[in-house]
């Protein structure tokens, strides 16, 4: 039975954390908050969960781009080549915030992603997927919920985020409302930044 729980963004409860941090360990998946959409995500270390979450994206594991949740740009420097300046000057201005940022990988990503020459990083201005991430230890895989309403691209309302997924995931975060504008993809493992997706977050910075 999947659980519902309540977590203040503002002031993030660390015992509710524990509870999510604890579904991801023992590889289940949380949908939880970000600073854009709502995003379906499980602990990057369990190949199990990574499946699981293919599985229900109806993609193949090595063929998925999903995005990686880290908690800041040391933890990003684990996945990812060496950087040079200008990159890393574009990843400071712009996180935490609304961009995903498509880096090349490097060989100490999960076996599942290694065919992969890049990765999508994430580093959400919010609070809870944050303290998740920083309390597990590593990055969370992440993708998107998407409704299968076309009016309502993205699902907003957590209690009906919940009624729709509980049997698919294991724990539901309401973290209040959530946007319904995705994140900005950026590509930068090329020379120029590239402009992937224009969503949530301004482009002008770059």
């Amino acid at each position: 039975m999947s659980k519902f729980i309540k977590i203040y963004e503002d002031k993030p409860s660390e015992a509710a954390i524990k509870k999510v941090v604890d579904v991801l360990r023992n590889g289940g998946l949380v949908i939880y908050p970000t600073d854009t959409v709502y995003g379906l995500g499980c602990d990057i270390t369990n190949s199990r969960a990574l499946e699981k979450i293919a599985k229900i994206k109806g993609v193949k594991l090595e063929k998925a781009n999903f995005s990686f949740i880290c908690s800041d740009l040391s933890n990003i420097s684990d996945y990812i080549k060496q950087i040079d300046t200008s990159t890393f000057k574009i990843l400071k201005r712009a996180l935490p915030g609304p961009y995903t940022f498509i880096l090349p990988g490097n060989n100490d990503l999960p076996k599942q992603f290694r065919k992969k020459k890049t990765v999508g990083i994430r580093v959400p201005a919010n609070n809870i997927a944050l303290e998740i991430v920083k309390m597990l230890g590593n990055p969370i895989v992440s993708t998107s919920i998407y409704d299968e309403d076309e009016v309502l691209e993205y699902s907003t309302d957590p209690e009906l985020i919940f009624e729709k997924w509980q049997n698919k995931v294991d724990l539901v975060i309401d973290g209040g409302y959530g946007d319904n504008v995705a994140s900005t993809i950026i590509d930068l493992s090329g020379y120029e930044p590239e402009i992937i997706r224009e969503g949530k977050g301004d482009v002008d910075i770059f």
